[in-house]
């Protein structure tokens, strides 16, 4: 086999690109690539490590042997290595060998744009391409309107391994996927589905948070294609994809991005800036821009090359403050003499920017936990540029209020109202994600008080809030039936479940909220503003009910919203109301398909009576521990 020609797929322009952070394309420059040279098919190689002193290509096809074919460093300072191999093809693996500058080291590394990588614990790279011929026109045509901030978000967050086993313990494939996880998310009525991270990770145990191969689809499920195929086959359903992506932090991993080049090449030299400590990981050098480059071209590769439709950025918090978990002494202020960090909100902001003006009708979300401003402003507007981010007080603050007893939420109601007076500073998505049912915080289900009865009219009831409170919403596999046990990324959820009327009860009453939710628009046209929410009733501590009304555009879609936190029914309970219309029920969390006990009035006709501030009343039938909901 002939050693490296020289080659290139660089120009000058894509050279100042790359040094000046601007180069948003590289994986289509830097890689391994099949190509044609003189005639000959083979592979040309690119890498990025400025400190070294030679950098080889190692693989099945010189038996891993050091030296053989050595790339050629560029003549431009750009520290970008490159060459054509002949003879090299579809499925080699390989890895670069680097000597470097720095103490001599030697470093054996993936490609960091590998497309695809072998399974772990295996960690060598493979020269992969396709040719996959989409077949979802339909939804990226018409994507703009379905997957924009004035439309439906009720998003199933799934973790790919864990959400059902074949043969007891076998993950289903991205085909098998395709058809039984896309099925059932359009059965349920979900709009979106969120992946937690399906970029390479060598580690089970880190739910895919700790990322070696950021361009690669995991081979633990099938291959690059085979992971389109299901994106498609989410598309061909009116599905939105949401993807995790995390560039807050990466692994010490050998074969990963750590200490690449023999230097601090992709994390930031500084230990009280590059190193985590919560994550035992390290964290991008966010000031230097080919670090930029890479990371903002990570996120535009998932949405062209696999037509995602959203990207959740996965610890943004972490990523905004120098003393983020840390102690005094263990971070240094910046310029300014406070704890942002610059460079950090820097980098999102350009990162946002280009996202949006690269793609129609995608959104980025943040998950975001502190009272950072303007995390969903526009960056001309001094903000970060986000389309939503979690609203992580108002999940704390819910699940700490419901799995009080009943008996003393009275005094707690607060908690729930308080939610209103900071709803609409930002677009909120609101979760109940998977850090929600591990590390012993228990199940949904059994967070919730009383016998087994109560348990499930409390669960039935909290997503019936949920969803009828501004803003998008987001719930974690299991939940939607009612999920007994812990989540455990090792084992399928527990599907027998469902066989019993209590969780085939809850998974109804969530399906019935998804349709409840895509078809009246008072419930997302104005669900990030504040002329989608009115108060009727917010401190009926006496009943331990509140009540509010959800607007849309047009005033005949309005919906009225009552929930009784306790369990004791209220008969005659009179809740005043704008209009002399009658009442239409669109949803009861006790109905008795639910296994509820059936309470509560289908239709009501309102009285001029004045109450909490409105000209007519009714009188209501409230249900134990339900949501009521009036068209």
């Amino acid at each position: 086999m002939s050693k490296v020609v020289p080659h290139s797929f660089f120009t000058d322009f894509d050279i100042d690109l790359f040094k000046g952070g601007k180069h948003f394309r590289l994986y289509n420059k830097l890689g391994s690539h099949l190509t044609e040279v003189d005639g000959k098919k083979g592979t040309y190689f690119a890498v990025w490590a400025p400190t070294a002193k030679s950098v080889s290509v190692v693989g099945d096809f010189n038996h891993w042997t050091v030296g053989e074919h050595e790339l050629c460093v560029r003549w431009d300072s750009s520290g970008i290595w490159e060459g054509f191999i002949p003879g090299v093809d579809k499925g080699t693996k390989y890895k670069y060998k680097i000597h470097s500058n720095n103490n001599d080291i030697w470093t054996e590394k993936a490609d960091p744009f590998a497309r695809y990588c072998e399974q772990p614990p295996q960690t060598a790279s493979l020269v992969w391409e396709d040719d996959y011929k989409w077949k979802d026109n339909d939804w990226m045509a018409s994507r703009e309107t379905k997957n924009s901030l004035d439309s439906p978000f009720s998003v199933y967050e799934v973790h790919l391994g864990s959400w059902k086993k074949k043969n007891g313990w076998e993950s289903l494939s991205y085909l098998e996927m395709a058809e039984q996880l896309a099925d059932y998310v359009e059965e349920m009525g979900f709009t979106h589905v969120e992946f937690m991270p399906v970029m390479e990770y060598p580690y089970d145990p880190s739910w895919g948070y700790q990322i070696t191969g950021y361009f690669a689809p995991t081979s633990r499920f099938g291959k690059p294609e085979d992971f389109k195929v299901l994106v498609e086959a989410m598309h061909k359903r009116g599905i939105g994809v949401i993807m995790d992506w995390v560039p807050s932090h990466f692994p010490e991993d050998a074969h990963g991005l750590g200490f690449f080049d023999g230097s601090h090449l992709y994390e930031h030299p500084d230990r009280r800036r590059g190193y985590h400590p919560d994550w035992k990981s390290l964290i991008f050098n966010y000031g230097r821009n080919e670090v930029r480059a890479f990371l903002i071209s990570n996120a535009i590769f998932w949405l062209e090359q696999y037509h995602v439709d959203a990207l959740r950025v996965d610890a943004v918090a972490s990523m905004l403050y120098l003393d983020y978990s840390r102690e005094d002494g263990e971070w240094e202020p910046n310029m300014y003499g406070n704890n942002e960090n610059l460079e950090a909100l820097s980098f999102l902001r350009e990162m946002n920017q280009e996202v949006y003006a690269s793609f129609k009708g995608v959104q980025t979300i943040a998950e975001e936990s502190t009272a950072f401003s303007g995390v969903t402003k526009p960056v001309n507007y001094g903000g970060l540029g986000f389309g939503m981010k979690w609203m992580m007080g108002w999940m704390h603050d819910t699940l700490e209020f419901f799995k009080k007893d009943p008996v003393h939420r009275s005094y707690d109601l607060n908690m729930i109202s308080f939610s209103l007076t900071y709803a609409f500073t930002e677009n909120f998505m609101l979760p109940f994600s998977h850090d929600e049912v591990v590390y012993g915080k228990q199940s949904l289900l059994y967070r919730m008080p009383g016998d087994e009865w109560q348990k499930f009219a409390n669960l039935r009831m909290l997503f019936g809030y949920m969803f009828t409170h501004p803003g998008g919403n987001l719930l974690f596999m299991g939940g939607e039936f009612g999920q007994s046990s812990e989540w455990n990324f090792q084992e399928s959820l527990d599907w027998h479940l469902t066989q019993y009327d209590f969780h085939s009860g809850i998974q109804e009453a969530v399906k019935d909220l998804n349709k409840m939710y895509k078809n009246n628009p008072a419930l997302y046209e104005k669900q990030f503003s504040p002329e989608g929410f009115q108060w009727i009733e917010y401190n009926d501590r006496e009943n331990t009910v509140i009540s509010y009304i959800r607007k849309g555009n047009d005033p005949k879609d309005d919906l009225i919203v009552i929930c009784n936190f306790t369990p004791v029914p209220r008969e005659n309970y009179r809740l005043g109301v704008p209009k002399t219309t009658t009442l239409k029920q669109v949803f009861n969390s006790d109905d008795t398909k639910y296994s509820g006990s059936g309470m509560g009035k289908k239709t009501m006709k309102p009285t001029k009576t004045p109450w909490n501030g409105q000209q007519q009343s009714v009188l209501v039938t409230l249900p134990p521990l339900s949501v009521v909901v009036y068209k």
